[in-house]
């Protein structure tokens, strides 16, 4: 039913003067026009606005051959409905995170965090170079799905809380947001989480629902005002060290492309990935000033006895899933490979500079 709606879309779309890109090859006349549907907010910074440089720059890089129409998360269907959509033809290309989708394939998770995981620059190296994307094209391919990095929010803060914690014992019952394999080990030690789309949030603390919730980083946080309804902010950066946001593109609309606009697309997802790195580097920092200085967050970490039984339900987590399934086990084994290939590097460079630069106080 579904693929014969979205034929009967694309041919109605080509009697409007738009190409039809599963039942020809485009020339190089012709346009392509896609939808792409989002699990953010029409145009919220970085996440919505990353969506729209990617298509942009799909635009702008295929002369005009190409254009992708942006839609906010609800606008042609939910935030969480983005997988499926783009799978079933609803819409030729989605914009979200991939630990949505882990009631679809609980491998998909990997290919946003992992819970004491590799950093951003780890994770790019893997997905670049040590055959992260082959893996997540496997995992995908299976759902009609071509997946790509098309962003990363860097280390993101681990949190809002209406209370402070100052103790393991303080976490018990707290009903906080977070998604992913991060919340399963949430679970672990006595929280009970949920996986809320980010626009109903700031209302679920209002109106306590929920007691915590875990969004972005600053730039995003403030954004929602989230420090209006909460007022510890923690920076115990153990649940998303990296986060990548993908795109996806329905594999019969991709294989239909020619080879130079699927270049293109490929050539935009990796411009758009390191656009967003680095726009959230520079906002996240000018962002958390605002919240520190003009209204008074208060920052904290969490307590060592946390920090360790987080690490260790984490570990029960990943044990578990691997164990359980095949796909999982294959990605998991991938990473944790890699982590531990590139992090003797990392340790000797990037986190020995990070050290001498505290020690000298720069």
């Amino acid at each position: 039913m579904q693929r014969r709606k979205f034929l009967k879309t694309l041919g109605a779309g080509a009697a409007a003067g738009a190409a039809v890109p599963f039942l020809s090859t485009a020339s190089a006349q012709e346009t392509i026009t896609w939808d792409m549907v989002t699990s953010w907010p029409k145009n919220f910074p970085a996440l919505g606005t990353g969506a729209n440089d990617f298509a942009a720059r799909i635009e702008r890089l295929s002369g005009g051959r190409m254009k992708v129409r942006v839609h906010g998360a609800g606008e042609l269907v939910p935030a969480m409905e983005v997988f499926d959509a783009v799978g079933e033809g609803t819409a030729q290309m989605g914009h979200s995170a991939s630990y949505y989708w882990r009631g679809k394939t609980l491998a998909s998770q990997f290919f946003t965090a992992v819970p004491f995981g590799m950093n951003t620059t780890e994770t790019n190296a893997w997905l670049y170079h040590g055959g992260g994307l082959e893996l997540w094209d496997e995992v995908y391919a299976k759902h009609n799905l071509k997946p790509f990095p098309v962003g990363n929010t860097g280390t993101q803060m681990a949190g809002w809380f209406k209370k402070e914690i100052n103790s393991l014992e303080d976490m018990q019952g707290l009903k906080l947001r977070l998604p992913g394999l991060a919340g399963e080990a949430m679970n672990g030690i006595g929280v009970t989480t949920v996986n809320t789309p980010g626009s109903e949030i700031f209302t679920s603390l209002q109106t306590g629902v929920l007691d915590a919730a875990d969004w972005v980083g600053p730039y995003n946080d403030l954004a929602f005002g989230l420090h209006q309804v909460a007022k510890y902010y923690y920076t115990s950066a153990w649940n998303e060290p990296s986060a990548i946001l993908e795109g996806t593109v329905n594999l019969e609309a991709w294989n239909a492309l020619p080879d130079d606009l699927k270049a293109v697309v490929s050539e935009a997802a990796m411009a758009s990935n390191l656009a967003m790195i680095s726009e959230f580097a520079v906002r996240n920092a000018e962002a958390l000033d605002t919240l520190v200085s003009e209204h008074g967050v208060e920052l904290r970490t969490f307590p060592d006895e946390v920090l360790e039984a987080l690490y260790a339900s984490s570990q029960e987590v990943l044990e578990k899933q691997v164990e359980a399934d095949e796909e999982s086990r294959k990605v998991y084994d991938s990473y944790t490979a890699f982590q531990q290939k590139v992090r003797r590097f990392t340790d000797v460079g990037e986190f020995a500079y990070l050290k001498t630069r505290e020690k000298v106080g720069v």
